[in-house]
């Protein structure tokens, strides 16, 4: 119910590739959302993601001068974090070091990276702080977590941290116990999968779910046997070199059969998740056994972070859209209940947990972080 005193609005910006999803939340309330869509034919006029700053602050500007009860101020606005270096937890101001990376994609090009910018615009806009919180990179990760055995290519920390954290916090308060008191699992089911070992509030290790490695999901390849990749990207490529235009299409393409077109895709020319468990539950032997296929993989890397945390389990935790489906929920808890509770929050939760980012840096119990540019 939406607060009658003292209101404290916040906007949530949350850009993806073909629409920008915002939200006004009063204090932990969400009073309005919407989402404006970015037609291809928009779109095309940019040459880069950051070229289409002011067009979709614009969008941004319009709900907020609509939905913006008469006669307030905004409180704050918080932008989905984007590709950034490598950095610790936690809630973040937006500075001008932070808008000069994501300007240039100094870390890599990626939708997110336009909600801090439209954020600090609004910020400029309405007089107000802007935020970033948990991005991608947050990267916890202890040492001898990043070993891959290749010494050139060590382990990256790119996962879904804000909402790792959100639901960690959210199940540590269910157990009645503080977040960095807790050892948890905690599995992001989407089109890309991460499973992170939460250590007294840290994601001490996670697989890279950016680049397709961990368990193979709707969209990603997961690792592969290296050996085999490099026969078939040799196969693939053949003499032609990556420099040369025909060689840089065919190593585009490459790439996209590991993150956007692998996976449950590769097997079953879809990601639609909904309708693949209805043709599992009718009978279909082949969907189900790539569920099952794909439930094995995802359980073997909840289960190895039991040794992570050296067998002291607090909890699993399943969320992303998967977690929807019970197929997949059933098959893994009885996996995997036998290593500790198991907690379902379906869905990513993402505008509720910039939302409970703002408003904890705005009420002063959260540390506003500032960026350093590497």
């Amino acid at each position: 119910m939406m607060e009658q005193t003292n209101p404290v609005y916040i906007l949530v910006i949350n850009p993806g590739s073909t629409s920008t999803k915002i939200s006004l939340f009063n204090r932990l309330n969400e009073v309005s959302g919407g989402c404006a869509r970015h037609e291809t034919h928009e779109l095309t006029p940019f040459s880069t993601i950051a070229d289409q700053r002011d067009f979709r602050f614009q969008q941004v500007k319009d709900f907020l001068d609509q939905e913006l009860p008469q006669g307030f101020g905004l409180s704050a606005c918080i932008g989905r974090g984007g590709l950034l270096a490598p950095m610790s937890s936690g809630v973040y101001t937006v500075n001008q070091g932070m808008l000069d990376d994501l300007k240039v994609a100094a870390y890599g090009e990626h939708a997110s990276n336009l909600g801090a910018a439209i954020a600090y615009d609004i910020g400029q806009t309405y007089n107000c702080p802007s935020y970033i919180a948990d991005p991608v990179v947050v990267d916890e990760m202890l040492p001898l977590c990043r070993y891959s055995g290749m010494p050139e290519i060590p382990r990256k920390s790119i996962f879904h941290a804000l909402n790792q954290k959100a639901v960690g916090r959210r199940a540590a308060a269910e157990l009645g116990k503080p977040y960095n008191q807790c050892r948890f699992i905690v599995a992001h089911m989407g089109g890309g999968i991460s499973v992170g070992a939460h250590l007294d509030g840290k994601v001490v290790d996670v697989n890279n779910a950016l680049d397709g490695d961990g368990p193979f999901s709707p969209e990603r390849s997961g690792g592969l046997p290296a050996g085999q990749l490099i026969e078939e990207f040799c196969r693939v490529m053949g003499t032609d070199s990556p420099a040369s235009p025909e060689g840089k299409a065919k190593l585009a393409a490459f790439k996209r059969r590991i993150v956007g077109k692998g996976g449950v895709s590769a097997y079953a020319g879809t990601n639609n998740m909904l309708e693949l468990g209805k043709k599992a539950l009718a009978g279909d032997p082949a969907t189900q056994e790539l569920l099952q296929a794909l439930i094995h993989q995802i359980s073997k890397e909840i289960a190895s972070h039991g040794a992570t945390l050296e067998g002291q389990v607090d909890g699993i935790i399943l969320t992303g859209g998967l977690a929807y489906e019970q197929i997949i929920v059933n098959g893994l808890s009885q996996r995997l209940d036998w290593i500790g509770r198991m907690f379902i929050y379906p869905g990513e939760g993402e505008m509720e947990a910039l939302a409970e980012n703002a408003y904890g840096a705005l009420q002063g119990t959260l540390e506003v972080r500032t960026y350093e540019r590497k």
